[in-house]
């Protein structure tokens, strides 16, 4: 056994050292929740414990764990080449990497940007467009349009974009020209909705509030999930996608879609824009990209704003024609290992699996906690669903981190998100492993003050 394996296999003796994200600390340590293995859809604790992974890790395990098609891939060419730069040189596995990408999107679509993570994606994302605009003689579009509860990473351009709040209410230097249209959610209209909501595609109207106040020439993009995930799994209404495109297209904006939790078959197709046919104009991607094995990020062009950035550098004499980039960006590892996953997803026709199988299971198990303790709210579309509970008064967010708690000494891990908890296993996920993970959560809640 090597020395890895043997820490990886014990509980450490220092647990002050990492300083953890997106965690409370204090909590966490006082009573660590430690992994250490997985399998297919679970995990083990260091002392054997099976738990169900109601969360596909962080989004991101799509395929299952310990997929040795991707563990080998990483392995044969770690061992062929540990580093080639992607600056003046390049790799062949670069490329096709982009091209395996290409092959599942929309033919609109013709560039891939690759980055080291979904934040990453983000801030490349926000580049591209202002690079494009400023190609285009428009260099007064330098606005961007996010909405509130929204998550868009934790670079300094996802942190500036973010609508939920508390992400950046530490960090007062954002970045400026940047503001919300407000958010879909409507605990009032839409509670226990199956699928998209029917009612609120007029919210997308909120968008022409912020072209009157700043002007359309000021701005550059307009940037959603199409399912809002890490703010508790927010829905689109019907039409409400639509409906933005309409006016992007009106007023020469450019619609981005992060789909770095939605992409790689979240929803049963490839990416959400093709769920719910609605193309923009660049989208990101990170996540089930890799299967969670290595980091990678990536920003989808559709056809036209590549070349208008080649188009500017010939008219104006620029050897480069974005000066954007990161040192491991397409790195090799990275590449063999989203290509094996790809194989993954298409040989084994996961997604259709998602749209067939499991997704209408997660609609029937989710929606049968209904009448489970402090539960007001079950919304759910392809394999992603939540669970929504009322706040304990005054401590909103306590009830959401003691069910994830109670949830994982009943053998599940499931992810909160202030008072929602958030589900989304893996596609290789049996009715048994959601019939454990239902009957995880509704034992936690029946415990739950």
């Amino acid at each position: 056994m090597s020395e890895v394996t043997d820490l990886m296999n014990k509980a450490p003796n220092d647990l002050e050292s990492f300083w953890m994200p997106f965690t409370p600390n204090r909590i966490f340590k006082r009573d660590p929740l430690l992994l250490s293995a997985s399998k297919g859809a679970c995990y083990y604790t260091p002392d054997g414990r099976e738990v169900v992974d109601a969360a596909a890790g962080l989004w991101c395990v799509n395929a299952g764990h310990g997929r040795t098609e991707i563990a080998d891939a990483v392995n044969t060419i770690l061992r062929q080449s540990d580093f080639i730069p992607t600056f003046q040189f390049c790799h062949p596995l670069a490329f096709a990497a982009a091209a395996k990408v290409l092959s599942f999107t929309p033919e609109e679509y013709s560039q891939v940007f690759f980055a080291n993570s979904g934040s990453e994606a983000i801030d490349t994302v926000l580049k591209i467009a202002l690079a494009y605009h400023y190609a285009c003689g428009e260099p007064q579009r330098n606005r961007f349009i996010s909405r509130s509860r929204g998550y868009h990473g934790i670079n300094m351009g996802g942190t500036s974009l973010a609508g939920i709040m508390k992400n950046r209410m530490q960090f007062q230097s954002v970045l400026p020209n940047i503001s919300h249209i407000r958010d879909t959610h409507d605990l009032a209209r839409n509670a226990f909705s199956r699928g998209q909501p029917a009612h609120g595609a007029e919210f997308a109207d909120d968008l022409e509030r912020q072209i009157a106040i700043y002007g359309a020439h000021t701005i550059a993009g307009v940037i959603v999930e199409p399912v809002a995930g890490s703010t508790g799994v927010l829905i689109p209404p019907q039409g409400y996608l639509e409906r933005l495109r309409e006016i992007c297209d009106h007023h020469g904006l450019l619609l981005i879609f992060d789909e770095v939790i939605t992409g790689w078959g979240r929803l049963g197709t490839p990416f959400a824009n093709q769920y719910f046919d609605v193309k923009p104009d660049l989208f990101t991607l990170a996540k089930g990209l890799t299967n969670g094995t290595i980091p990678m990020g990536a920003v989808v062009a559709r056809e036209g704003i590549y070349e208008a950035c080649l188009d500017w550098a010939e008219r104006t004499g620029e050897m480069i024609e974005f000066y954007h980039g990161g040192t491991y960006a397409a790195h090799p590892v990275a590449s063999a290992a989203l290509c094996a996953t790809l194989d993954i997803y298409r040989n084994e026709r996961l997604f259709d699996r998602v749209r067939d199988d499991l997704a209408p299971l997660l609609e029937e198990k989710l929606h049968s906690l209904a009448d489970a303790p402090h539960v007001i709210d079950i919304r759910n579309l392809g394999f992603i669903g939540a669970v929504e509970l009322a706040p304990r008064e005054g401590a909103p967010g306590k009830r959401g981190i003691e069910a994830s708690r109670l949830c994982f000494e009943r053998g599940a891990m499931v992810r909160f998100t202030g008072d929602t908890l958030a589900f989304s296993p893996p596609f290789i996920a049996e009715e048994e492993h959601l019939d454990r993970i239902v009957t995880a959560v509704r034992g936690a809640l029946e415990a739950l003050a």
